[in-house]
């Protein structure tokens, strides 16, 4: 069932520098009569100071400007005016541009190649405070999820010491001289960097710690 479109028509800013896109944008919204251009700026300083001065419902922010990341506009508008939602429209779909944008407050993030009527849907449920994720957004949010982290991360201090000596080749006997502890101690060391590498071997630890830049 279709939402009620709002009695008053939804304002929208647009963020982009190129010209066309805008242009291409402003006919879209003419074609909908619930929503309107409010404002359009292609420098992300313009952006946000313009959105200060006419406060839209919904901004649709391109990720590339000329001036400013595109993240970092996001971020500015929705601290200085958190009653104003926006968009991310864009070409790119990199798991990383996808998590920031969110991450600065983007209530949505769409894919240039969105359809019309996808596009409206979005600006109303924005409007209405909800999420929109275009299918390669959410799957590259998905394929981010499922990564496993890198190795190493989660080593303690003393861990990524017994690890470097490891890397020069020393034994257990030779790194608890070299860290005054016991030839045991170290042993469980090297046992909690095997277990946390998901390795059964020393030598694929060290493999692994010189593949990831570990250590120095």
């Amino acid at each position: 069932m279709t939402a009620a479109a709002p009695s008053q028509p939804i304002r929208v800013m647009l963020v982009d520098d190129h010209t066309m896109v805008r242009k291409g944008l402003t006919l879209f919204l003419k074609a909908f009569d619930d929503l309107e251009l409010a404002g359009e700026a292609e420098t992300g300083a313009a952006a946000i100071q313009l959105c200060g001065e006419i406060l839209p419902d919904v901004v649709l922010m391109d990720m590339v400007l000329p001036d400013m990341d595109g993240v970092a506009v996001t971020r500015a508008i929705c601290q200085k005016y958190p009653q104003v939602q926006v968009i991310s429209l864009t070409s790119f779909k990199e798991e990383d541009l996808v998590k920031n944008a969110l991450e600065a407050g983007a209530i949505g993030y769409l894919i240039k190649t969105v359809s019309a009527e996808e596009l409206a849907w979005a600006i109303r449920a924005a409007h209405s405070g909800r999420v929109t994720l275009s299918p390669e957004a959410a799957e590259a949010l998905v394929q981010a999820a499922n990564q496993s982290p890198t190795p190493g991360f989660d080593l303690t201090e003393r861990e990524r010491e017994v690890l470097a000596l490891m890397v020069e080749g020393l034994n257990n006997t030779q790194i608890a001289g070299k860290l005054t502890v016991t030839p045991n101690t170290v042993k469980s060391h090297v046992s909690n960097i095997l277990s946390k590498f998901g390795v059964a071997s020393r030598t694929e630890a060290v493999t692994l710690a010189l593949r990831h830049k570990l250590v120095t």
